[in-house]
């Protein structure tokens, strides 16, 4: 069972700088793709920034040049690195990890991010 633990959230002005990780059970190489959801509230879930096994990356607009997804193979984590932070980057945000073979996509449980005017 994979399992997927989210930590670094919190409250930040804005302006500030904020980096997530995401500690994975087993070993992050039977993931195609491993990624950052975010959540706000009465919004759908969204993609924020995606890393494929062969490290191309993939950002929207709306976070692109501020927030950089990184991973250390060896200590099985994901990272996030949040930098000029917005009030509308407030969410929780999710890591995420597909395993194609088995066409399974895991969650973490989310951590929350308030990014204050």
């Amino acid at each position: 069972q994979v399992q997927l633990v989210e930590s670094g959230g919190g409250l930040v002005q804005a302006g500030g700088s904020l980096r997530l990780s995401c500690a994975a059970s087993g070993s992050i190489f039977r993931f195609n793709t491993m990624g950052w959801y975010r959540q706000a509230p009465g919004k759908q879930r969204e993609l924020v920034a995606e890393l494929g096994s062969s490290g191309t990356t993939k950002y929207p607009d709306s976070v692109k040049g501020r927030f950089a997804i990184s991973r250390d193979s060896a200590k099985k984590t994901l990272y996030l690195e949040m930098n000029s932070l917005k009030p509308e980057d407030t969410a929780v945000y999710y890591c995420s990890a597909l395993e194609r073979m088995l066409s399974i996509r895991y969650w973490g449980q989310g951590t929350l991010v308030t990014v204050s005017e």
